[in-house]
């Protein structure tokens, strides 16, 4: 195992983010370290999701602090040198990252500007604050995950399985599936991944990588599918649905997701990257469809008149038709496995924004943007 102190998180603010910052403090008894989120708060980013960590571990705590918040973008490299000193960051966890698609398509330069240069400013921060130089036979070397110890630096880059492109109807994405994104957001994280690598393989640095499925679950940003099917069917609004409905993903409930980083970051081989699925391929008419049976469940509401709702829209440029990972290596070699099964999931879900619409409708006030505005200005 490792021995990782100083976790530096950036976009912890985000959904994914959110989730494995609790994971760490609430579900994961071995860790002891700190955990510093830096997060640039742009429109996705909800610093209210994480009150309850900020209240029971942050400076206000009233017992050892292990939670800090900074405010700060990952492309300033002023921003983040002076984090790492004050720190002494040994684990960067990078989930920053524009992520929508549809966004990406409407305006790519904010996901080349955030993807591509951030992630190539956090790399070479982490570089120089760690003294890694090209061709420096002292830099740290892989190290074989059955180490008994292994030394507690690394960089682990958090990204998707949209790099690999379009599966036909067999097939799936592993670890050497080459890469061929289809959009500007799946453009821009291949760009990334590759200077991750790069990074390792020119300056030594210690990195490793995961390429995830769709999540789902708590404290997803209502923009996104199933969040936005949930929140439509409570309220009796239009399901919209692209093109035929028939696009396929694999879909990974997020704390599954956060324990498969922590077993990679823990023992994962350096230099390597580990896919993470939930073997859970449906169609998104599918997932409508069970989302409409446990809403209705659930709700005491008429499951025929939810389905009634769904509309089919015109289908995005470059729409993928179907995603598919392979994750048997991060089971064989790090013992991960899903604990949660994708009803399991949706049911938790379901339940969990039924029973946060305050959470919800903070965001659609834009409250949950105060925070930001009152400590920081207007942004």
């Amino acid at each position: 195992m490792r021995n990782l102190k100083n976790i530096l998180v950036t976009g912890g603010c985000g959904f994914i983010g959110v989730n494995f910052i609790r994971l760490l403090f609430k579900h994961t008894p071995e860790f002891s370290g700190r955990i510093i989120n830096l997060d640039a708060l742009t429109y996705a980013g909800n610093i209210t999701s994480l009150q309850e960590i900020e209240k029971e571990f942050g400076i206000d705590s009233g017992s050892t602090v292990r939670y800090f918040f900074e405010l700060g973008d990952i492309c300033d490299r002023q921003r983040l040198e002076g984090i790492f000193d004050k720190y002494d960051i040994d684990t960067v966890v990078n989930f920053a990252a524009e992520s929508h698609v549809d966004r990406s398509i409407l305006g790519p330069e904010t996901f080349v500007k955030t993807n591509v240069m951030g992630t190539f400013a956090l790399l070479d921060v982490a570089r120089r604050h760690w003294q890694l130089d090209a061709e420096d036979s002292s830099g740290p070397l892989p190290v074989s995950a059955d180490a008994e110890y292994i030394p507690g630096v690394i960089f682990h880059h958090v990204s998707t399985d949209e790099v690999y492109g379009s599966l036909g109807e067999a097939g799936f994405f592993t670890e050497t599936t080459p890469y061929d994104p289809r959009s500007p957001y799946s453009a821009s994280k291949a760009a990334s991944d590759h200077l991750v690598m790069a990074w390792h393989h020119t300056y030594g640095l210690p990195v490793t990588l995961s390429n995830c499925s769709n999540n789902f679950g708590p404290f997803q940003f209502p923009e996104k599918l199933i969040p936005l099917m949930i929140i439509n069917m409570m309220e009796g609004k239009p399901l919209p649905v692209y093109g035929d409905g028939k696009n396929i993903r694999d879909w990974l409930y997020v704390e599954d997701h956060g324990r498969a980083l922590w077993a990679i970051l823990s023992k994962g081989q350096l230099g390597e990257k580990y896919n993470v699925g939930g073997e859970n391929e449906m169609e998104n008419v599918a997932i409508i469809d069970e989302l409409i049976k446990i809403v209705a469940d659930k709700s005491g509401m008429d499951p025929e008149k939810i389905r009634r709702t769904i509309r089919f829209v015109k289908d995005r440029p470059g729409h993928d038709r179907r995603y598919a990972i392979d994750c048997s290596r991060i089971k064989e070699e790090l013992g991960w496995e899903r604990e949660t099964s994708f009803e399991e999931g949706l049911i938790k879900t379901v339940e969990w924004y039924r029973d946060n619409m305050t959470w919800i409708n903070r965001i659609r006030s834009g409250e949950y943007r105060y925070w930001v505005e009152e400590n920081y200005g207007r942004r």
